[in-house]
């Protein structure tokens, strides 16, 4: 899940050298946090967090066999 949001995130940012993607895996889910460079956090949220949401989106629906829960934080 980890490369999906990379990609995705250096697909819309300016600086795509500032991606960074954690996989931090819990007992219960996975969490997949993303930091971006603050000039691009914008650019990830979007408007009333619309493309944060669609990132989150295409990560569930990624993500229906995987045995836990993965979630998306924007860090």
């Amino acid at each position: 899940m980890a490369e999906l949001v990379r990609y995705i995130a250096r697909s819309l940012v300016e600086k795509p050298d500032a991606v960074d993607v954690r996989e931090v895996e819990n007992a219960d889910s996975i969490v997949v946090e993303l930091r971006v460079d603050p000039d691009d956090m914008g650019k990830v949220i979007g408007k009333q967090g619309r493309i944060a949401k669609a990132i989150r989106t295409v990560v569930k629906a990624a993500s229906v066999n995987s045995p836990k829960p993965v979630f998306v934080e924007i860090i």
